[in-house]
């Protein structure tokens, strides 16, 4: 599968430790990834230079072969993009906007723009300057996603969105997928990657630390379940038969949180039912704790 976005030792620093320090990566035709990483980590420096908005110090980006700094005018025309900060120009209401945006696009067909403000319920007859910063979210969605372009760029997409909005903007990147659209976005909210992603890379002060595909992500998964015991034999014979799988224990409560494979689950709750159970929780596994667990801790080279 061709490579519709190439990062090749991309640096831009900005002094004082700030920027991005030699990124190299490769995003597939018709892939989701994501982008995660603190705030000024150099998510939306990323994003911005294969916009062609910002030329590094070195290496290079690369959109569907064409060079995002010296070819952006023509790159722009199969990208949809949302900026980290909306800033509309004074163009009156959000039906005036759209109407720029599709003259600039040519877009003559506005079957799925109609769509998409419905699904996302935009008032778009409301004056830009007066519109909340969720609703500004919205119309940003919209002129990105309208024209269906190839390839999608979006900076925090789901910022300002309530819950509901976001699972619709998760499903419009869904949708877009199955067409064999290619999506890079940052994002802070794990469930949305989790949702979307085929490979998620992670970035802290400005440098590469992993990058996970969906496949290592599901490899070898754990859920985490809490048991109480009815009795302190049963508490203290389990605590001795779950070995390296327990992760904390409470003597006082007679509870212990264990870490079961996915592939043992059926044997660990056949081996529960010999036991006198008080109470039991269950804690499934999850992109935040893959980064909690293996990221986070790791040190930055």
């Amino acid at each position: 599968m061709a490579n519709a976005i190439e990062v090749k030792n991309l640096t831009k620093d900005y002094g004082k430790g700030r920027g991005i320090f030699d990124f190299s990566f490769n995003v597939k035709e018709g892939e989701v990834f994501g982008l995660v990483g603190t705030n000024g980590s150099g998510k939306t420096t990323t994003i911005r230079h294969m916009m062609g908005f910002l030329k590094g110090d070195t290496g290079s980006v690369a959109l569907r072969g064409m060079d995002a700094w010296k070819q952006a005018a023509e790159i722009k025309k199969f990208v949809g993009y949302v900026p980290g900060q909306i800033d509309f120009p004074d163009v009156g209401n959000g039906v005036s906007f759209l109407k720029i945006q599709a003259e600039l696009l040519g877009l003559t067909d506005f079957t799925y723009m109609n769509d998409l403000i419905n699904r996302l319920k935009i008032d778009i007859t409301a004056p830009l300057r007066r519109m909340s910063k969720g609703m500004k979210q919205k119309m940003a969605l919209v002129a990105a996603f309208m024209a269906q372009p190839q390839i999608y760029l979006l900076d925090e997409p789901s910022t300002g969105l309530d819950p509901l909005m976001r699972d619709a903007m998760v499903e419009i990147i869904l949708e877009q997928k199955a067409q064999g659209k290619t999506v890079f976005m940052s994002s802070h909210v794990f469930k949305e990657l989790e949702d979307t992603c085929d490979s998620i890379m992670f970035i802290h002060d400005g440098k590469i630390v992993n990058t996970v595909s969906r496949e290592q992500f599901a490899l070898d998964p754990h859920e985490t379940y809490t048991i109480a015991f009815g009795d302190a034999a049963g508490y203290e014979k389990y605590c001795k038969a779950a070995g390296d799988t327990v992760i904390n224990k409470n003597q006082e409560k007679r509870e212990i949180t264990v870490n079961i494979a996915v592939k043992n689950i059926n044997a660990f709750l056949k081996e529960l039912s010999a036991y006198g159970i008080a109470g039991f929780s269950h804690e499934p596994y999850t992109l935040e704790k893959y980064y909690l667990e293996n990221i986070e801790t790791t040190e930055v080279k």
